[in-house]
């Protein structure tokens, strides 16, 4: 790909993608506040190329308070040895950096969801101009990406990989195989609430391969997130032939991989009627049936006002439950995965 022709962009990047060996550096974004015309952010970035083969991207803290990427590729990036890399490897841990270091979904800087923001604007905002560099001057180069999320202080997750249905036969048999080499316990293809912005569509529009997860949840480092996410940077590394072995995908409860599943459609999401305390009513990672309680709405600064229960529209296995306790109407309180199945998929 030398010669490859990038869009313009204001941030400074110090890697030549093309070179051989590993490089580590940092990113400079423009930020030019009161105390500071000229600043810059610095987001630090690795690469790591040898021989020929395909290039992978692994990103994490798109949402600065999703910790489990941010640890599992720092640890990739400092110890990746070239020599035992057919291939290019990109490792960016902590992309959104203002909402890492303020422990945040969104940007302090502008107050937005970078991840809604693809394929971004050069000369939009802070998270505009993040997004726009990392689909114009990045993803061209890619082959593979897998962006690591979990669910931050939004939900708790069961431990999953994800990735959008595919309409191509071959890229989604190709996608959900990567999957099933990361290894988490689960594999979610879902159609989601608001997906047009997101990372996963921009990278599907390049004709990558995308690959999500979601490894936790509720505001703190999952141990097991952790663990099988750094395992899975390992196994897609192995499964597309970057590194020498064969992907270790066995799961705590004695299963040998993982469980494709499915989102289908609205109803396997519960949204709150009204803004209340939200007592959950099951653990992620737990089998419900439709009708049984998701949770409750308590209204505490009301004594006398009963709890409203919600219940589940969809039998499967609950994938995210919200976390925060107190929830705003409109908010999204369970999220239910059904078996994955090609045909109902497709329909």
């Amino acid at each position: 790909m030398a010669g490859l022709q990038l869009e313009p962009t204001r941030i400074r990047n110090p890697i030549d993608f093309d070179k051989a060996g590993r490089q580590a550096g940092v990113l400079r974004a423009p930020l030019s506040r009161n105390d500071s015309g000229w600043g810059v952010v610095e987001i630090p970035i690795v690469s790591v190329k040898n021989g020929s083969g395909p290039t992978v991207l692994f990103t994490g803290g798109i949402h600065g308070d999703e910790y489990e990427g941010q640890i599992a590729i720092s640890r990739l990036a400092q110890t990746l040895d070239p020599a035992s890399v057919q291939g290019r490897v990109i490792m960016i841990p902590a992309y959104n950096m203002p909402a890492v270091l303020n422990d945040t979904r969104l940007s302090p800087v502008d107050d937005r969801d970078m991840n809604r923001c693809f394929p971004g604007n050069a000369r939009g905002t802070f998270s505009e101009m993040l997004a726009h560099f990392l689909d114009s001057n990045v993803l061209p180069f890619v082959d593979v990406s897998v962006d690591i999320h979990t669910a931050g202080h939004s939900f708790d997750s069961a431990l999953s990989t994800n990735m959008h249905y595919l309409p191509d036969a071959d890229r989604r048999r190709r996608t959900m195989a990567a999957a099933a080499a990361f290894g988490a316990p689960y594999n979610t293809v879902f159609w989601g609430v608001d997906e047009g912005a997101t990372f996963t569509s921009c990278v599907e529009r390049r004709g990558a391969i995308s690959l999500g997860t979601e490894l936790g949840g509720w505001g703190r480092v999952n141990v097991e997130g952790v663990r099988i996410a750094r395992r899975g940077v390992d196994n897609i590394l192995k499964h597309f032939g970057l590194m020498e072995g064969t992907p270790e995908t066995g799961q705590q409860n004695g299963s040998a991989g993982t469980r494709h599943m499915m989102v289908r459609d609205q109803a396997c999401y519960s949204f709150s009627p009204a803004s209340a305390l939200f007592e959950p009513a099951n653990l992620t990672g737990e089998s419900v049936k439709a009708g049984q309680p998701a949770g409750w709405l308590h209204f505490i600064e009301d004594v006398d006002r009963p709890p409203l229960e919600l219940r589940y529209e969809r039998d499967g296995v609950l994938w995210m439950s919200a976390g925060p306790g107190r929830i705003t109407r409109g908010d999204v309180v369970a999220v239910v995965m059904a078996d994955y199945d090609d045909v109902l998929a497709a329909g």
